[in-house]
């Protein structure tokens, strides 16, 4: 299993408007069964922290290639959200992080 973490780097003051947009294409995503439910959260400089960030975060059991056969085209709704995210935001990038689960777990004893 896999954590996958998308961030985006808000303009000053358009942390909330892209968060709202992000959560909407995560929705888009879930509906058609592409991805996991997602979790979205941000900093407009409220709390201490990156300010001006978006983020996005859900559970992938593999990293596949988005090239491969078979797979399902981005919801239409979805690819029209993400082209105001882009017109919002000055940089993005996407992280990937391997979840530990009981299986992966090492025996650490007394430790």
């Amino acid at each position: 299993m896999f954590v996958v973490r998308r961030v985006w780097e808000s303009k000053p003051g358009e942390g909330r408007r892209v968060a709202s947009l992000v959560a909407a294409m995560g929705e888009e995503y879930e509906s058609v069964e592409k991805r996991s439910p997602s979790r979205v959260y941000f900093n407009s400089g409220t709390v201490p922290g990156e300010r001006n960030r978006v983020y996005m975060e859900w559970v992938e059991p593999v990293i596949d290639s988005t090239y491969r056969e078979g797979v399902v085209p981005s919801p239409p709704r979805a690819q029209e959200l993400y082209a105001k995210v882009r017109e919002l935001t000055t940089d993005s990038w996407i992280e990937f992080y391997e979840l530990m689960t009981p299986e992966k777990a090492l025996d650490v004893g007394n430790a």
